[in-house]
């Protein structure tokens, strides 16, 4: 596939009215009808420990440009909206300070509340002038600095009501097909539209920390590998946030998680993933997407491990046939053991509905205490705490490609894999003092 064809197979060429989806190549830009806007600096992210030395494709961090800010603040690119936005980032600071100076339940409360400030901040640092003037009308009149004045949340919920709103438009326009695509489905404008609100759990929600960054080379290809748990695919996003948002090279690399074909067969949610980069998990995808020297990321526990019952949490189940060994070595690729604790406890599986499952063609139908009981509010995860951590890289380029189709050197190679990921989720989880 060229780096950049018009992609629209039910459309006749003929009709020149009819909108246009284009697709590109992975390092294609954004559509050129939208109005590049810059936003405020950000904190800067934190850096951890020494890196360990990659092969040659990975070390030379100097070898790609940076790509267009997706996750994270956009530090240098826009300058300070007045308004609304800054009478929010006033407010934060206001809440966040008093939630310091306080205990137990005010403290979480908040937390949130500054945690809901900043998401909706972010979301208007997005917006037109047009669009947060009237934000600014919306707020007249509202005293942002106490979160515990109604009138504090009857000014969010009018803003969260005209984001919707902004969201209803948004869809409209994509529906006529003016949007751009890479070869994958990947649409940057979608990351940049979700990127407020994967920020908000991962730093709010889930208060994400996570470890090692500096073994995920900061250009160049590699094989994340991951434990699966929780029971929709939460941890691939936090992955990829905690990648976009903290690496020491600021760079904020796109993280192409590998998705089970099951979700293919659902007619939104497949383009949804596709659209935030996500890829279906067949071995060739990994391997053209190592070799266009991407960040992947899979999860070989698959279904065993995103549908695990509660009482088997954290025990990595097999990592089937070691598929993703046999294409990080076809591509040369560092293998990263990633461990993911935190992610068990949000959605306690404490019973699988076969019977139900079958009836539906799902793979499973969760039982929690809190779903179906609940109805969709059970489909809310628990606000658990999380860390991430990144383990020191597994070298492939010292063996011959022929040699992924070794079946010893597959599965000495996976067990390797498997091990470190178990040891440490077993460290973190003796340092764990509390799931929340």
């Amino acid at each position: 596939m060229s780096d950049e064809t018009v992609h629209d197979p039910q459309q006749p060429a003929a009709d020149a009215e009819a909108p246009t989806h284009e697709t590109t190549g992975p390092t294609s830009a954004k559509p050129s009808g939208r109005k590049a806007r810059s936003k405020p600096a950000g904190p800067p992210a934190p850096a951890n420990e020494e890196a360990v030395p990659l092969s040659d494709a990975t070390a030379q961090s100097d070898a790609t440009p940076p790509q267009a800010p997706l996750y994270g603040d956009g530090s240098n690119e826009e300058v300070p909206i007045g308004g609304a936005a800054s009478s929010l980032y006033e407010a934060e600071v206001e809440v966040r300070n008093l939630a310091d100076q306080s205990q137990g339940q005010n403290a979480a409360v908040g937390n949130i509340a500054a945690g809901v400030l900043k998401l909706i901040g972010d979301n208007l640092r997005r917006m037109t002038e047009e669009q947060i003037e009237k934000v600014n009308v919306l707020l007249r009149g509202v005293d942002l600095k106490d979160y515990l004045d109604p009138d504090f949340w009857r000014g969010i919920g009018m803003v969260l009501q005209y984001q919707i709103d902004e969201q209803i438009n948004f869809v409209k326009r994509r529906m006529s097909g003016d949007y751009t695509t890479d070869a994958y489905g990947m649409d940057r404008e979608m990351i940049e539209v979700a990127r407020p609100f994967l920020n908000f759990m991962y730093r709010t929600w889930w208060r994400v920390s996570a470890e090692g960054l500096e073994h995920v080379p900061a250009d160049g290809r590699a094989l994340l590998v991951g434990n699966h748990s929780g029971v929709l695919p939460w941890d691939g996003a936090m992955i990829a946030v905690a990648v976009g948002e903290e690496h020491p090279a600021k760079n904020e690399r796109i993280v192409r998680c590998l998705y089970l074909n099951w979700f293919s067969n659902l007619p939104f949610v497949a383009p949804a993933l596709a659209a935030l980069g996500n890829v279906p998990g067949i071995p060739e995808n990994a391997v053209r997407l190592l070799q266009d020297d991407e960040l992947v990321c899979v999860f070989p526990e698959g279904v065993k491990g995103v549908g695990k019952l509660f009482r088997d949490r954290y025990q990595l189940a097999r990592f089937g046939r070691g598929g993703f060994v046999q294409a990080a070595i076809r591509a040369q690729a560092p293998i990263v053991p990633v461990a993911v604790v935190g992610a068990e406890e949000i959605y306690p599986m404490i019973a699988n509905a076969t019977p139900i499952a079958r009836l539906l063609g799902m793979p499973y139908f969760p039982i929690t205490p809190f779903f179906p009981l609940l109805g969709p509010a059970g489909a809310i995860p628990l606000p658990t705490r999380w860390s991430i951590t990144f383990c020191e890289p597994l070298r492939t380029d010292m063996y011959d490609p022929s040699e992924a189709d070794d079946p010893i050197t597959i599965l000495g190679l996976s067990e390797m894999v498997r091990n470190t990921i178990q040891t440490t989720i077993d460290e973190r989880l003796a340092q764990r003092t509390s799931v929340f």
